[in-house]
């Protein structure tokens, strides 16, 4: 069966064509405009190529230059069907016939499979010189246009991620503000130094608590990526000790961790590791990596906590978990500011997924990284771990020009 390539952005005209070839035994295949088009010739195989020359993206003057580069179809005839476009002009291109639209539907079939047997129209040199001259005049303006319109749309898309980058900052900044109080007055009603407060009141009152905490972290974290993304984010380079910064980590998840029933595997060396850098945002990183390990994994499975001193320096701190893994089509976009893997309202995860962007900011504003690892038998504490497993390195020693991320 022939299969053939109908290139045309009329859905009527692709209908038509469809209806008087099928039922003479070619295999239609459609392609809406000439980067469909392109990318479908030269990633299947055809027997013909029908295209249209008045389409969208690349016209079917550009479409046949483009595909009679390819070796894999010089010998696959391409047949220009148009109502617009001109016979020399296809010709000289590369088109090895020419069809005027409106089709006519008694010959049509017959014209198409003497194309399948070799039948082919021709042009004199001379002539075929002068109009791939004016074609490729044309067509170095159109592509002059494409660059231009490119150009003030790229410059565009630049202007509103700064406007997006100073409207987190802005509003983060005026969430932060009232939040100092709240946070304040909710820790003195609990403290009762207002007060006896009646235990309903005191459950009450922790309830409350729990959503400012989460409603704070959520706030620190915008702050942190509005920080990083505009370099304005800045650390402190105090000397402190790394598994401090990851016992903190591992006590402020430990409640999430007990939820779920999941069990925690600690590697941790019984001696302090000296870094220098600022050890609040270093802990912070790390509990977003074990909140991450908990939050995406499933009920009463383990999660694994790993540092380790590298040879030549850099400190590694290995955060594993036995949950699904990272599918393998999201793997480049994890650290992005935002992205999700599940991005819907009904998701099951809550956060606004910038978790692990603020985790690496902090790495390498530490002179480290975080990156996820190759997925498989992670070991920590000689048990393996299947599922996502990321390495957050930080130098022990800060450049003297650090300034931020």
């Amino acid at each position: 069966m022939p299969r053939l390539l109908h290139i045309e952005d009329d859905p009527a005209n692709r209908l038509l064509v469809r209806k008087l070839l099928t039922p003479a035994g070619f295999e239609v295949v459609d392609a809406v405009d000439g980067l469909e088009g392109v990318k479908l010739a030269t990633e299947q195989s055809f027997d013909l190529i029908l295209v249209d020359i008045a389409i969208p993206g690349l016209d079917g003057y550009e479409v046949t230059l483009r595909l009679r580069g390819e070796d894999r179809l010089k010998g696959v005839p391409i047949v220009a069907i148009t109502a617009e476009g001109s016979r020399n002009t296809s010709l000289s291109v590369g088109c090895d016939g020419f069809l005027q639209k409106p089709i006519d539907g008694r010959t049509f079939v017959r014209t198409v499979e003497s194309y399948l047997k070799g039948a082919r129209e021709g042009i004199s040199a001379e002539t075929s010189g002068d109009y791939l001259r004016a074609q490729s005049a044309r067509i170095a303006l159109h592509l002059e246009q494409k660059v231009a319109e490119l150009s003030a749309a790229n410059q565009r898309l630049i202007e509103l991620d700064q406007a997006r980058k100073e409207f987190y900052r802005n509003i983060s900044h005026e969430l932060s503000t009232p939040m100092t109080p709240i946070v304040g007055y909710t820790k003195l009603l609990l403290d009762q130094e207002l007060g006896p407060l009646l235990p309903p009141q005191q459950r009450a009152l922790r309830s409350v608590a729990d959503c400012v905490d989460r409603l704070r972290g959520l706030i620190d974290n915008l702050l942190d990526i509005t920080g990083i993304e505009t370099g304005r984010l800045r650390f402190a380079r105090q000397p402190f000790d790394l598994i401090t910064a990851v016992r903190q980590a591992i006590t402020a998840t430990s409640e999430l961790r007990d939820k779920k029933r999941q069990s925690l595997v600690a590697e941790l060396s019984e001696d302090s590791l000296a870094a220098q850098g600022d050890a609040r945002r270093v802990s912070r990183a790390i509990e977003q990596l074990l909140e991450n390990a908990s939050k995406f994994s499933g009920e009463g499975v383990r999660v694994g906590i790993r540092v380790t001193a590298l040879p030549g320096g850099p400190l590694e701190v290995l955060v594993c978990d036995d949950g699904p893994g990272i599918p393998p089509a999201a793997a480049s976009r994890i650290f992005e500011p935002f992205f999700q893997l599940d991005g819907s309202v009904t998701r099951a995860q809550g956060g606004t997924g910038v978790g692990l962007a603020v985790a690496r900011g902090v790495a390498r504003g530490h002179d480290g990284d975080l990156v996820l690892r190759s997925e498989g038998k992670s070991e920590v504490g000689g048990l393996g771990f299947s599922g996502a497993c990321f390495a957050l390195t930080i130098a022990r020693q800060l450049g003297t020009n650090l300034a931020g991320p």
